[in-house]
């Protein structure tokens, strides 16, 4: 799939969705797009095979702390995962970058830096949204440099042996781990403006540990 490059005004530059790319999705074979009009979400089965998602594994452990979050909302339970900072010079970190982008037919130069998470037992990500608040006091921190966040992508690297799941709240879809699936969904209304229904929930682990990659794209290239 060809890359398209989001720093064309009229498409990314601005966070506004660009039809060429969601046809290419809709096209790519294996990918299901989800049928709501609310918001732009696909999915892709065994993106990844169960050794490379192993190996990824073994990375997410070696470097993990625990997650945070860019505005404090009083909860210190919202998000008790683990985070792992993807090492960019791995080349098994930059050959997967580079098929994600592929993938979603977006321009590297927009992409953050890859990030793993762990979900052990009774650990969760409540509900939250990918984009940056634009009343949040963490906002122009996170959003002078590169921007708002555009695309999402998620892929699960194994699954636990119960809980778990990703839910969309807002369109009642509810997607449960497999290993290898990748998730792709875009950030923002038609207009530009984020969009609430992409509000989601990294469900609580009941048994086992959930391990998952998260890669999310910007409006302008990534400068920090």
């Amino acid at each position: 799939m060809p890359v398209v490059t989001t720093s064309t005004p009229s498409r990314f530059g601005s966070g506004l969705l660009a039809e060429d790319m969601v046809a290419a999705l809709t096209a790519t074979p294996g990918v299901q797009r989800v049928p709501n009009p609310k918001l732009t979400l696909f999915l892709r089965r065994q993106f990844l095979d169960a050794e490379t998602c192993t190996a990824l594994i073994a990375r997410i452990d070696a470097t993990r702390r625990p997650s945070t979050i860019s505005d404090s909302n009083g909860d210190a339970n919202y998000r008790t995962s683990e985070t792992c900072d993807l090492d960019r010079a791995d080349p098994l970190v930059a050959e997967l970058d580079a098929r994600i982008c592929s993938f979603a037919g977006l321009d590297p130069q927009f992409g953050e830096p890859m990030q793993g998470q762990r979900y052990a037992v009774g650990q969760e990500f409540k509900a939250h949204t990918d984009y940056f608040e634009p009343i949040g006091v963490d906002y122009d921190r996170f959003c002078s440099v590169a921007g708002q966040r555009t695309w999402t992508v998620m892929l699960y690297l194994n699954e636990p042996e119960a809980g778990g799941a990703t839910r969309f709240k807002a369109v009642d879809k509810i997607i449960q781990p497999e290993t290898g699936k990748l998730l792709a969904w875009n950030n923002r209304r038609p207009d530009g403006s984020p969009n609430p229904s992409t509000i989601h929930q990294g469900m609580k682990v009941r048994a086992g540990v959930k391990y998952v990659i998260t890669k999310w794209f910007r409006e302008r290239p990534w400068g920090w």
